[in-house]
């Protein structure tokens, strides 16, 4: 069959698509709108914890990293992985830490310097070109391409949201000062959520920060995930608006329902929805739970119905801009 066209195809004008892997793209004829790399300064010791399970990283390791930027700088990390075996030693002994686990977390560290996204000096451009798709209303899709594994993942998405969110925190406090209007309200899509908000990261992860703040700065979250029960609670707990699709376990089914209303006769309805096409939508943005069945996509009759028009002279190019969308409402 066909690959399905992708959002940039349907909505020219209203995608830009930005990504970690150009080569990656560009074989798919994605059209893209810039390249994302990100300097070793902008890693924080709090993003090396949460990649502490992906590069089994131990806790004394982790402890190290957040005292690197004491002895080494704000680039710590750049400093740090062009050490050698000598100055590794050296610097062991000027933080009073155990040389084998500098040289253990300099070996899991490592790991990062050979990402080629991931550069000494990057340029704030792409940053700067996402922010400003976002004040102009324009949705924005981060492409991985190859770069798909979960440290890939959880480091990217933690820095580029945190970086989004503070421009966001900032401007929502001009405006309150009365300086300035107040930001576009930001939707950001993560999918593969609990990834990135499993009980053991939630607390430490932007993404844990902003389900609390409950949309606080004008941005929220928009969760999609096929394992619910891997997400913490006190995330799920947050989340105003469900949309649920048919689900096999029992304990996914039990984290999608948890809170709500009349719950014992939601998980009939959900037990008795088709395999394809069907889904339970409840919560704040419905006075009652409702079964709909979702829009058909991939045919030239859905592109028509909605996009208004026919399925000619779109843009060219890439059908699987899936991976996140930062997107304003």
């Amino acid at each position: 069959g066909r690959t399905p066209k992708g959002l940039k195809q349907l909505f020219p004008s209203r995608v830009a698509i930005f990504t970690l892997d150009p080569s990656s793209s560009r074989a798919r004829r994605v059209p893209l709108d810039g390249e994302v790399r990100i300097a070793y300064k902008d890693v924080e010791p709090e993003d090396v914890e949460l990649l502490a399970t992906t590069l089994r990283i131990t806790p004394l390791g982790v402890q190290a990293a957040y005292r690197l930027p004491r002895f080494l700088g704000a680039n710590w990390l750049q400093e740090f992985l062009a050490k050698d075996d000598e100055a590794l030693s050296e610097l062991a002994e000027r933080m009073n830490e155990s040389q084998a686990t500098i040289t253990a977390l300099w070996r899991r560290l490592e790991r990062l310097s050979r990402t080629p996204y991931l550069v000494p000096q990057a340029p704030e451009e792409p940053l700067k070109r996402i922010l400003e798709c976002l004040e102009r209303g324009v949705h924005v899709v981060l492409e991985f391409g190859s770069h798909r594994s979960l440290a890939d993942y959880v480091l990217v998405a933690n820095l580029l949201t945190r970086r989004i969110h503070q421009r966001y925190v900032r401007a929502v406090e001009r405006a309150m000062g009365g300086g300035a209007p107040e930001p576009r309200p930001l939707v950001i899509c993560i999918e593969e959520a609990h990834a990135c908000l499993d009980p053991a990261l939630a607390s430490q992860t932007i993404f844990g920060a902003i389900a609390r703040e409950m949309r606080k700065y004008n941005v929220t979250l928009l969760v999609i995930d096929q394992r619910p029960s891997g997400i913490d609670s006190n995330v799920m707990s947050q989340i105003g608006t469900r949309v649920v699709y048919p689900l096999d376990d029992d304990r996914d089914i039990s984290a999608v329902l948890s809170g709500a209303a009349e719950s014992s006769e939601l998980r009939g309805v959900l037990a008795g929805l088709e395999s394809r096409q069907q889904a339970l939508l409840f919560g704040h943005a419905l006075p009652i739970p409702v079964v709909v069945r979702v829009r058909e996509y991939g045919s030239d009759a859905s592109y028509r119905e909605l996009t208004g028009a026919g399925t000619r002279g779109g843009a060219s190019g890439g059908g699987d801009e899936e991976d996140d969308l930062f997107g304003p409402v």
